[in-house]
């Protein structure tokens, strides 16, 4: 399964390591990912899959929930197909 997955906040340091490491906990491998600073807004986008037999996407999604109240920042994750639909023309 691919997921989506967006950060957006107030920049500061370790913020990609602390997705990462989320990701990583779920064995959420990255294909991709972008970001960039805006003034001091942090912006990321990554693509990541991981295995449906051992993960969950419900459990991906708490895990940055609570990343989300901890840190101040908008983390939100969807399945990629889902995310690809709602951005058709």
């Amino acid at each position: 399964m691919k997921t989506v997955i967006s950060v957006i906040g107030k920049d500061s340091v370790g913020i990609t390591a602390k997705v990462s490491a989320v990701c990583a906990k779920r064995n959420a491998n990255i294909i991709d990912i972008t970001q960039s600073v805006l003034k001091d807004v942090f912006v990321m986008v990554m693509l990541t899959e991981m295995s449906d037999e051992n993960n969950s996407l419900k459990d991906l999604t708490e895990d940055f929930k609570n990343l989300s109240k901890e840190s101040g920042l908008d983390i939100r994750v969807m399945r990629e197909e889902v995310f690809n639909s709602m951005h058709r023309i």
